[in-house]
């Protein structure tokens, strides 16, 4: 993600890219992580490793892309279909966001449990000081709105004084209210603090994310600024999911498979098939015999020897088009 190859510049001088003949001295966006060196996961081993006699399983963390052994998660992993992405132990704790998500989203696991300090810590965040006091706005913006109800329904009463105005204050105020009611559903919701209100188990394990959990994560202006810190903005990007990397993969070797030649076949209809097989057999016959005459000449092929042969083969086509006639029964 994000990778680009470090020919051309400061570390290779002397070999240029082909791909991108200017480049700057320095890729900073290059994370050069174990991976580069063939070791993987928390013990840093080779993979295949011929020293390991164990048949497990690599996984793929999803935010470092870095691959482990699944019994070096903290936790067993879930069965293959039941997951689609992994983010492990390192990740979580740098994305410690993801656990109040977790609780919801990720698929159940069996965690390892070797001593007192792996067991699982319950979080709950305390409300702040700002927090409070929005919360006595809103209860006291409740009780006013509860007193206006109150004076509204004395409004309503029969009056044989004042009817017609006492009608229209009622209006009014119900036009005011309504209004109130309408702002406040506009306001947005972050999706993190309404969970991060509530009980969480965190561990010191890896997670395990369904296929839709991308959609799930908050995208308010706050959430979008952490990730950015954070450097995690791909999480909200469905693309980049491994689910959509394999399907691109898989259409892109469909399209590699295909015969253009047959496509255009199966877009006609039968007589128009026929002609085009009848025309690019002609072609090819007589193509064939005019290269022939050069290899046993022993001649080079020139372009006007090959513009040569389709002026003449595209004359001929038009003679036998003029000598056809057509009827009509």
């Amino acid at each position: 993600r994000n990778f680009r190859c470090d020919c051309g510049n400061s570390k290779f001088k002397n070999l240029q890219c082909k791909l991108l003949p200017e480049k700057v001295k320095v890729n900073s966006g290059n994370k050069y992580n174990d991976n580069f060196y063939g070791l993987y996961c928390t013990c840093k081993r080779p993979y295949p490793d011929p020293e390991d006699e164990i048949p497990d399983e690599m996984i793929q963390c999803i935010v470092c892309e870095d691959w482990f052994h699944g019994r070096h998660l903290g936790a067993v992993p879930p069965e293959s279909g039941d997951f689609h992405e992994m983010v492990c132990q390192a990740c979580m704790n740098h994305c410690h966001f993801l656990w109040a998500y977790a609780s919801q989203l990720a698929v159940p696991v069996l965690t390892k449990v070797n001593s007192l300090e792996d067991e699982g810590i319950v979080l709950k965040v305390e409300e702040s000081e700002e927090e409070k006091k929005e919360m006595k706005k809103e209860s006291g913006v409740e009780h006013q709105e509860m007193k206006e109800e109150r004076q509204m329904e004395q409004l309503n009463e029969p009056s044989t004084s004042s009817g017609l105005y006492l009608k229209s204050c009622c209006r009014a105020l119900n036009t005011l209210l309504l209004l109130q009611v309408v702002t406040k559903s506009e306001v947005p919701v972050c999706k993190l603090k309404e969970l991060q209100s509530k009980q969480f188990l965190k561990k010191d394990t890896a997670t395990f994310w369904p296929s839709n959990w991308r959609s799930k994560l908050c995208t308010c202006g706050d959430c979008l600024k952490m990730y950015s810190e954070l450097e995690v903005q791909f999480l909200t990007d469905e693309c980049d999911t491994v689910l959509a990397y394999e399907n691109k993969g898989t259409s892109d070797q469909e399209t590699e498979r295909r015969d253009p030649l047959m496509d255009t076949l199966n877009s006609m209809d039968r007589v128009q098939q026929v002609e085009l097989i009848c025309e690019y057999n002609d072609l090819k016959t007589e193509l064939t015999d005019y290269l022939r005459r050069f290899a046993d000449e022993g001649t080079v092929v020139k372009r006007e020897d090959i513009n040569h042969f389709f002026e003449e083969f595209q004359s001929r086509k038009r003679r036998r088009t003029n000598r056809m006639q057509y009827y009509c029964s």
